[in-house]
């Protein structure tokens, strides 16, 4: 047995066999294997995480509230079950699930000065808070061609779309959001991180999980640019087509009175669509600026996964009449309930 065991070792094929084992097991166990968030560079002392831990949880708080609200007065009032208010719920469903993939392990890193995150789960909330911005931006594109068909079409608007037609085309969006989103998460899975893995984040980004990895993929950052421009773009320029085909139609209304009528029931939506793309703008404005702090990149970055969540069921409530009814209402039973 001995001579068996020796004539192997000795034979340049076997040696090589054993060395490239060799290698490949000290390669996995220098692989990362979960990441460090470090948050703000800039905020590290006791005081200031417990003030900014205070003010994100009253916020985040505030967001599911909000966006419960919004779904529960869907779900209760029979007469909100349109199409129009079933892409209301789905926006405030998207809000609600965005806040949540990144806020709740924020607040964790805050409270207990551990930012530790296994790759695995980073890898899941970056795929998860990728889908859900894409499917946002998609779901406002639906939302244009919504008010499109109201103004512009409105006789044969229940003709031409219905609950369960909306219910189908935003699984639709959902599943091609999901396919678009898989290539460059396959292409940055697919990455060797055995470097530093300290995220210098408040959440598992893109852009700030590649400058990790230690191989230059090319390819794949190429191809998360255009996947990121063609969200961006795609649904923005049929949002801008839409609503030139509306004002369109608004002018040839006669009354101004009509005019003024038509162009409130788009006041919400265009709101939600101003509030979106420019905090996104303004995200890619800080991280593009040369010289601009780290803490203001992820400032600009935690700003977008919060204050659209946070201020979409205010619009609502305040510009949408039928919801505002509801609301009011709601706390009048409630109200009197109580006494």
């Amino acid at each position: 047995m001995s001579l068996f065991i020796n004539l192997f070792f000795l034979c340049p094929g076997a040696r090589q066999t054993i060395k490239s084992l060799e290698s490949r097991m000290n390669q996995s166990n220098l692989m990362v294997q979960e990441f460090i968030m470090i948050g703000f560079p800039g905020i590290q002392d006791r005081s200031s995480k417990n003030i900014l831990f205070g003010v994100l949880l009253l916020v985040y708080i505030c967001i599911v509230l909000g966006n419960l609200l919004i779904m529960l007065a869907f779900l209760t009032d029979q007469t909100m079950h349109t199409p129009m208010y079933m892409l209301i719920c789905t926006l405030a469903l998207l809000d609600l699930m965005s806040s949540t993939t990144t806020v709740p392990k924020l607040l964790a890193v805050l409270s207990s000065d551990c930012g530790v995150i296994s790759i695995t789960a980073c890898f899941t909330q970056m795929f998860l808070n990728g889908v859900l911005k894409a499917a946002e931006a998609f779901l406002l594109g639906l939302m244009a061609y919504d008010r499109y068909l109201a103004i512009c079409k409105p006789l044969h608007y229940f003709m031409i779309t219905n609950n369960s037609l909306v219910f189908k085309v935003i699984i639709g969006c959902w599943a091609i959001v999901f396919i678009i989103i898989v290539i460059p998460m396959t292409l940055t899975v697919r990455l060797p991180f055995c470097g530093p893995n300290k995220l210098a984040h408040v959440f598992c980004e893109h852009s700030t999980v590649i400058k990790l990895a230690c191989g230059y993929d090319i390819i794949g950052i190429y191809v998360g640019i255009s996947v990121g421009l063609c969200i961006v773009l795609g649904p923005l320029s049929y949002i801008v087509y839409s609503y030139v085909r509306i004002l369109k139609s608004v002018f040839k209304i006669e009354s101004s009175h009509g005019r003024l009528k038509a162009l409130s029931t788009c006041s919400s939506h265009l709101l939600v669509i101003c509030l979106f793309y420019l905090v996104g703008a303004g995200v890619t404005i800080t991280s593009s600026v040369p010289g601009s702090s780290a803490d203001m990149r992820i400032t600009a970055a935690l700003l977008q996964n919060v204050i659209p969540p946070l201020i979409n069921p205010i619009i609502y409530c305040l510009k949408n009449k039928e919801m505002h009814a509801h609301f009011v209402k709601m706390i009048k039973m409630k109200t009197q309930a109580m006494n």
